[in-house]
């Protein structure tokens, strides 16, 4: 049976490892709101992190509505993600995406970025 659960080994938790991920992130995945950036890491699992600025969405309930649906697509998505570290970005005009827009918006870009790291690991 598959495990959906979304704990904290799942989750970029300090500076070094959102660094590790900026520092020169080999896979991407683009679109005009959202961006993910990937490196391999050495787990048995994907792990994310996401950035939400008050620049992008002014207030906390937008900020908190963008992350909520960031981590439950992935949380759903996780057993199809190769293990890479994955930081999720806003851009301007996410707060313009109604839920399910944002949400069909992030399961194009897992199921690209997944695509994207298993080119990437068979290289």
């Amino acid at each position: 049976m598959t495990h959906y659960a979304y704990g904290r080994e799942l989750r970029l938790l300090t500076p070094s490892h959102f660094d590790s991920v900026f520092s020169n992130p080999p896979v991407k995945a683009v679109t005009a709101q959202i961006t993910m950036l990937a490196v391999p890491n050495h787990l048995s699992n994907p792990r994310i992190g996401v950035t939400v600025s008050k620049k992008r969405a002014k207030t906390a309930v937008q900020r908190n509505r963008i992350k909520r649906q960031i981590r439950e697509t992935f949380r759903l998505r996780q057993h199809k993600i190769p293990n890479f570290d994955i930081v999720v970005i806003a851009k301007s005009g996410i707060v313009d995406l109604n839920n399910s827009e944002l949400s069909n918006t992030l399961n194009y870009l897992w199921r690209k970025l997944a695509k994207r790291c298993e080119q990437y690991q068979s290289h």
